[in-house]
């Protein structure tokens, strides 16, 4: 029991790892809208089976159902990151940013209070509580379809700038944007020009090796303390 309950809560990071690893071939790839919106369905997949798992008598149930949360969460978070600060207009964009950290740090608090025995937590209701991620992922994958894709990824990938203008107009009105047009050329001109390392690079890389220590320092010691370490 012991073991099965540590594989159930470690294997969500296992599939968080293998969920950010492929985040970004899939949104080159794909695009940020249409990943998201595939994620969100995982999500909703996921949610289903965690929910239905009391019924069909079967642990291995929450253990897939977990699996498939963490690599929807590892996709989301890069994603979420990249999509919301290409669609927002550039005086907004560290406010966009800054508000999935609060929304993380918020949904991670409800997800405590809801599993009090007195709530969600209770023999009866746990099913609801393990199926409650579904929620927020169904309610972004009825709005996203009304937003449009990221316009840095339709002009530097897709090489559309007819598309990036019309994504602009639609997100941040009618108006005269090619300042920020030449500003996506720019950054285009100084990828093409930047060699894009693999995680094995990076580790090999003497330059970068003292920032990755940090990071990894950082990282590790943020699981220990706040609402991780209670």
């Amino acid at each position: 029991l012991l073991f099965l309950w540590s594989i159930t809560v470690s294997i969500f990071g296992i599939g968080g790892l293998l969920g950010s690893s492929g985040s970004r071939y899939l949104t080159v790839k794909y695009g940020k809208k249409k990943c998201l919106l595939c994620n969100n369905v995982l999500m909703i997949v996921a949610a289903s089976i965690m929910g239905c798992s009391k019924i069909a008598h079967s642990f291995e149930m929450i253990l897939i159902g977990r699996f498939m949360c963490g690599i929807s969460a590892g996709l989301c978070v890069p994603l979420h990151h990249q999509y919301v600060g290409e669609i927002s207009p550039k005086k907004l964009r560290g406010f966009a940013n800054s508000t999935s950290s609060f929304f993380w740090s918020l949904g991670k608090a409800i997800g405590q209070i809801s599993g009090q025995r007195e709530l969600l937590g209770s023999q009866s209701l746990w099913p609801m509580l393990m199926a409650a991620c579904g929620f927020p992922a169904l309610v972004q994958l009825v709005m996203l379809p009304f937003f449009p894709e990221s316009p840095p990824y339709l002009l530097m990938h897709k090489e559309d700038q007819e598309g990036c203008k019309k994504a602009i107009r639609q997100l941040w009105g009618e108006g005269h944007h090619q300042a920020e047009i030449d500003d996506i050329m720019k950054e285009k001109a100084t990828m093409k020009n930047t060699k894009i390392l693999s995680v094995l690079e990076l580790v090999k890389e003497p330059a970068f090796r003292w920032q990755l220590y940090m990071i990894v320092i950082l990282t590790a010691t943020i699981q220990l303390c706040g609402i991780n370490a209670v």
